[in-house]
């Protein structure tokens, strides 16, 4: 596509978008009017400064996709891999050590723990439902 028509397709988009910010301003007010329009002159500056040709070369052309593509790339790696370092700098990411036995350790720490004690009321329950409830809840070891 040549510059003239780019700039002709340009210019048709936004004498279109200032027709139509110039009724929504009479309707909705100044401030809408002023927002459609300052919209509407982004496709000619585009043009005017260059962007629309690189966008349309960029869309037509297979080897700035391919660009495109591997910067997508980098930056999917960058952020994989701080994701990794997160997670092995707080330590949950990474395996236990030879010879640690991961969730049975854990246990056995847990087992020298001392229990807290049940502690039971004075007298029976008031509620008969909560006197069931409380003996499940004890069966279970949990207080």
């Amino acid at each position: 596509m040549g510059d003239e028509m780019l700039f002709m397709i340009s210019l048709g988009i936004t004498v279109l978008g200032l027709a139509v910010s110039y009724g929504v301003g009479k309707r909705r007010g100044v401030a809408s009017g002023m927002r459609g329009a300052s919209l509407s002159l982004i496709p000619l500056a585009a043009t005017m400064t260059g962007v629309t040709g690189f966008v349309a070369d960029l869309v037509f052309s297979p080897a700035r996709w391919a660009g495109v593509v591997l910067a997508g790339l980098a930056v999917l790696l960058y952020l994989v891999s701080g994701v990794m370092l997160g997670r092995r700098a707080s330590g949950g990411g990474s395996a236990p050590a030879a010879g640690t036995g991961g969730r049975k350790e854990r246990k056995e720490q847990g087992a020298g723990r001392p229990r807290r004690a049940v502690e039971r009321s004075a007298g029976p329950a008031a509620d008969p439902e909560m006197a069931e409830i409380e003996e499940i809840l004890r069966r279970r070891g949990i207080s």
